[in-house]
């Protein structure tokens, strides 16, 4: 029975990796603007700053990049605001009593597959703003600023990472228990 189980877990994963065509690759209509802030550390008072920081840079490019009808020109804007954005991240640093420093980049990354509501962007190399606080080696935040996905609503912490394998197979080991 165990072993019946597992073959037709394998099944299903297979077959729902080949329906999972639903990525949104960049095209040239449509390109994507990454945003990644990565933390100094994975200490809780690194974590907490990341996030102020992010919304703190959230603020500052939002009105901007509303106007921005190309990802050119969001990541020309990027390039003219980076000393402004550089200074909004040392001060809210300085602030929160932390003795490094956050710089901006722009630059082109591997991300993993992402979901952000009902869009999938796949694997693959992506243009983005880096924001490495201190190190940079700590737990970090990222979504997608062109297309502004990361600027809508109040709901800035609304995006969930989604697999639906993963929910496949605790689905199924959850059924298993009962």
């Amino acid at each position: 029975m165990k072993r019946l189980c597992i073959t037709f877990l394998t099944c299903v994963i297979i077959v729902l990796t080949g329906f999972s065509g639903g990525c949104n690759l960049p095209t040239e209509k449509t390109e994507y603007l990454r945003i990644h802030v990565r933390a100094n550390s994975n200490e809780a008072q690194d974590q907490a700053v990341k996030y102020q920081v992010k919304d703190g840079i959230v603020k500052i490019l939002t009105p901007y990049l509303a106007e921005c009808e190309t990802k050119e020109k969001a990541e020309t804007l990027i390039k003219e605001k980076t000393p402004i954005l550089e200074q909004e991240i040392d001060k809210i640093l300085l602030e929160n009593g932390f003795n490094y420093t956050g710089k901006v980049k722009l630059t082109r990354e591997n991300f993993p597959t992402r979901t952000y509501n009902s869009l999938t962007l796949c694997a693959g190399f992506y243009d983005a703003i880096i924001i490495e606080l201190g190190s940079g080696l700590g737990d970090n935040w990222w979504c997608v600023v062109y297309p502004p996905l990361c600027f809508v609503d109040d709901g800035l912490d609304g995006y969930v990472y989604k697999s639906k394998i993963l929910e496949i197979v605790k689905d199924f080991f959850n059924k298993e228990k009962k």
